[in-house]
């Protein structure tokens, strides 16, 4: 048996790597409807959305100012920027549209430490406001940060007497296309250029906001979240076709933010990431999201993506649409959820379980 709703009315914004998959699987998202498109690039406002995916026209203009987007009235707005718009957040939430975002935004502890906003308030108070004035909702999830944490404290669920909760992605990141992304990470430096440590901090911080969320999930109040860090430094040339990396500049990585309690890691996320495997030193990558659980009894759980048939992995676009579709869809299938939930800032620690469901085919 199943119930059928009337489809969500969605307004995209960016039609990047992960906006341009989410428009293809919006079409084939039995709850939801694409109503619009907002682009920053100039050369694409006025082009139809599914030209710009690389799909055929599907009757949807592209368009560039947030009145357009107030003016068409969707029940949601899906943000897969690469970083967050927060003028565009507080506009479209007061005029009383939901928004869920892939975006660097999980709890906001981050936005709020390390982002100071043009107003001297806090991001996180800007945007509840925004919420409370509009009666909307804004919602932050992807896949890592995200379903991996969601993961990490589902299984969790038969374990009772717990010491310690790590998520490691373990994966290759070469899928995902985006040079403006690895140049602020600093992939491509030399290794020993000492803006790397930083800039690998900046761009990742969010997932100290994913601890955090893991935390209050368990009621755990931590005293902080560490930053440590390893680099692999390329040991050849590497040229990827879209990124080059010099022999002796950063290749991979091995990060963790680290929730402590005196002194003691209860709370992590790992992240190990190589952009190609010729680094020294080379991580042994899985491929996949794993949880690791100490306690009584331990739990160790491997999230594996595999391609459905047809797609090859040695095919560089389907490598890469893999990636892209599992950050977009935890944010497609939440949708009906957080259109129906109160209004305010939400972390997926008060979603329901169905906001996590996807959907079966047609």
């Amino acid at each position: 048996m199943s119930t059928t709703h009337a489809p969500i009315r969605v307004f995209q914004v960016a039609s990047g790597n992960v906006g341009s998959e989410m428009i293809k699987r919006i079409s084939a998202h039995r709850d939801l409807e694409l109503v619009g498109l907002h682009c920053y690039s100039p050369d694409k406002i006025g082009r139809d959305a599914g030209e710009i995916a690389g799909l055929e026209p599907i009757g949807v203009t592209a368009t560039g100012t947030i009145e357009e987007i107030i003016a068409a009235q969707p029940d949601v707005l899906t943000f897969h920027g690469v970083f967050p718009d927060e003028a565009l957040y507080e506009r479209v939430l007061e005029a009383g549209i939901n928004i869920v975002t892939t975006a660097d935004f999980i709890t906001g502890h981050h936005r709020d430490r390390n982002h100071p906003h043009p107003s001297g308030r806090k991001v996180t108070e800007v945007l509840e406001a925004a919420c409370q004035r509009g009666g909307s909702t804004f919602y932050g999830t992807g896949m890592n940060p995200g379903l991996c944490q969601i993961l990490g404290v589902v299984h969790s669920a038969d374990v009772a007497e717990i010491e310690n909760v790590t998520v490691i992605e373990s994966v290759d990141v070469s899928c995902h296309h985006s040079v403006e992304t690895w140049k602020e990470v600093g992939y491509g430096k030399s290794i020993d250029d000492p803006s790397i440590p930083g800039s690998l901090e900046k761009y990742t911080r969010v997932f100290s906001d994913s601890v955090y969320m893991m935390a209050d999930c368990f009621d755990l109040e931590l005293d902080e979240v560490a930053f440590t860090y390893e680099l692999g430094a390329c040991t050849k040339d590497v040229d990827l076709g879209w990124y080059r990396m010099p022999k002796g500049s950063l290749g991979a990585n091995y990060v963790k933010y680290q929730g402590m309690v005196d002194g003691v890691p209860r709370i992590e996320s790992h992240l190990e990431w190589q952009m190609t495997p010729h680094t020294d030193p080379s991580w042994n990558i899985k491929g996949c999201y794993i949880t690791q659980i100490t306690g009584d009894p331990n739990i160790y759980s491997k999230h594996i993506i595999f391609p459905k048939p047809g797609v090859r992995l040695d095919n560089p676009e389907d490598f890469a649409s893999i990636g892209m579709t599992v950050t977009g869809l935890p944010a497609l299938n939440s949708l009906r959820s957080v259109v129906a939930a109160a209004p305010g800032i939400r972390t997926s620690a008060d979603m329901p379980l169905r906001g996590f469901a996807g959907r079966f085919v047609r």
